[in-house]
């Protein structure tokens, strides 16, 4: 399970450093997200960012890696109600930030659903937490590398929508 905790602290320091690479474009999507205006977004990106890059930390550390995947899964479920209520209110066309390029689809389906996937899998490392081995840094980064893919792979056109065109 050591595998694990150090795919959701790859995903949580790369979740960070974005943020603080993409700051002008993340600090517009957290304000749609939670609905308040740029000057109070940015805080509230960069909150998360700190957030996100502590529990990644956390989660490296054996001693800590259930904190750091506690953390994790707040973080995750508040991005999951977050992005289900803009769903819900209909505001759901805009780049949420959620990927690394800009997002064209808006918040779907995959966007929705991958915080909580994220958090689900926090909960197997705090039920589960484990040692250090060889392989785990292999099979985190061959983890993190298939997420990555499944992300830019939600985040093509669909096929339907393409033909239609």
């Amino acid at each position: 399970m050591y595998a694990l905790a150090l795919l959701l602290a790859l995903v949580l320091g790369s979740a960070a450093a974005h943020k603080l690479i993409a700051r002008p474009r993340l600090a517009r999507a957290t304000g749609r997200l939670l609905h308040v205006n740029e000057p109070l977004a940015l805080p509230a990106m960069l909150a998360a960012a700190a957030i996100e890059a502590a529990a990644a930390i956390a989660l490296l550390i054996p001693a800590t890696q259930s904190l750091g995947a506690v953390i994790a899964l707040m973080l995750w479920l508040g991005y999951a109600v977050a992005l289900h209520l803009a769903h819900l209110r209909g505001d759901d066309s805009f780049d949420c930030g959620c990927n690394f390029g800009k997002s064209r689809k808006g918040i779907d389906r995959f966007t929705r659903l991958r915080p909580v996937g994220l958090g689900l899998l926090a909960m197997l490392v705090i039920l589960y937490p484990g040692a250090p081995d060889v392989i785990a840094p292999f099979a985190a980064l061959a983890l993190f590398i298939m997420y990555l893919a499944a992300a830019e792979l939600a985040a093509l056109p669909s096929l339907s929508r393409s033909i239609a065109r």
